[in-house]
């Protein structure tokens, strides 16, 4: 594999997860190593299959058990600090090269089925509007979209704060090479700064300062972890920092519930320190995977999760929304009413898998064009 984007584990990351708006041996390779690193795969795949589990069941609990995003940040950290061995600006052309044709056909598909629903501009808005799409070509802020199409794009989120702190890493592992250990400190203090003290501007810009503070110390313990610095810590002094920062993160996140809920993806400064102190465990403490390793389905099926992570990431949404109608029609059928569980969210779950894999098979390939490989139905490596 190569470079990629959506945290893949080489040297060359839509959760989302959000409920409303939101919101070279048989061990793990060294922090610095090269070569494929399966703990990180294996992280990665995990973190996706919980992202459709959240968004289709919206179980609270699930951000706690395993906060996926912060988890995918870290990878991406990680990886992004092992890029940087190399001139800066190459490094940033192939990681926007390898984002952006995936979400291009994405946005091509949902935007030009928004406006076969009817999505248009009003009469004095024409210009701003087709300038505002220039969003889906390069997602600084969240494109445009109809409030039909709203389930579809609100994953884009991830994709964009992803975007955004890979433009701001040479600065950040610049500053984080100076100072590692208070800058990855201090990379909780704007978090704090914002839900605490001063409240961000509304708007996109607001938006953006929000979800970049949530993950920041996510993406720098990333660099912590590729730098060798978490491993140069004492054990206990790592669990230590990681307790206090979930201790923090999860009396934060039962004193602020949003409509009654603990649920980490609606409370910014509870899902950062919990984040960071999970990230701190799963990136200090990585156990050997040798025998998932000698199974071999399993492992092409990280293999393949790995290589198509924006596909999955992207079209999951979508599989789920779906689901829906094709399930309906499915009711429709006598045998298929009397045999299937078709009120059961787990046959919808399953469904949902199928339509992700039929997405995977259909624009997969695009990912390898990226890649500047030989596109092909599914990797093998």
């Amino acid at each position: 594999m190569s470079d990629d984007t959506l945290a893949k584990d080489t040297d060359v990351t839509v959760a989302p997860q959000r409920a409303g708006r939101h919101r070279s041996g048989p061990s793990a390779a060294p922090a610095g190593g090269g070569g494929r690193d399966r703990y990180l795969d294996m992280l990665r795949c995990v973190a996706l299959v919980r992202v459709v589990t959240y968004h289709t069941f919206v179980w609270p609990w699930l951000s706690l058990v395993f906060p996926s995003m912060g988890v995918m940040f870290a990878l991406a950290g990680s990886l992004m600090a092992r890029s940087l061995k190399r001139p800066a600006l190459s490094v940033l052309r192939g990681r926007l090269r390898r984002l952006l044709p995936p979400l291009w056909l994405f946005g091509a598909i949902i935007t030009l089925a928004m406006m076969l629903k009817g999505w248009a501009p009003e009469e004095h808005q024409v210009g701003r509007w087709w300038a505002r799409m220039l969003l889906w070509v390069v997602p600084v802020a969240d494109p445009p979209h109809s409030a039909w199409g709203f389930e579809a794009t609100e994953i884009l989120w991830y994709l964009r704060t992803y975007l955004w702190f890979v433009l701001l890493s040479p600065l950040l592992l610049w500053a984080f090479r100076r100072a590692p250990a208070a800058v990855l400190c201090l990379s909780a203090v704007p978090i704090v700064v914002f839900t605490t003290v001063w409240t961000v501007p509304e708007g996109q810009a607001g938006i953006v300062l929000l979800d970049l503070a949530t993950y920041l110390a996510c993406w720098m313990a990333g660099f912590a972890h590729r730098d060798g610095l978490l491993d140069r810590l004492r054990p206990a002094l790592v669990v230590s920092c990681a307790a206090l920062a979930m201790a923090v993160g999860g009396w934060w996140a039962f004193g602020h519930r949003v409509d009654g809920s603990y649920d980490l993806n609606e409370i910014p400064l509870a899902q950062a320190f919990w984040s960071v102190g999970f990230v701190l465990l799963l990136l200090r403490f990585r156990p050997r995977l040798d025998g998932p390793a000698r199974i071999r389905a399993l492992d092409r099926l990280v293999v393949v999760f790995n290589s198509r992570a924006i596909t999955i990431y992207l079209w999951h949404q979508t599989a789920l929304i779906l689901s829906v109608p094709l399930i309906d029609h499915l009711w429709h059928v006598r045998a298929f009413e009397l045999s299937l569980p078709l009120g059961s969210m787990w046959f919808q779950f399953g469904v949902a898998w199928v339509l992700i894999a039929v997405a995977v098979a259909l624009f997969g390939w695009v990912e390898d064009l990226a890649a500047k490989r030989e596109p092909r139905l599914l990797p093998s490596r």
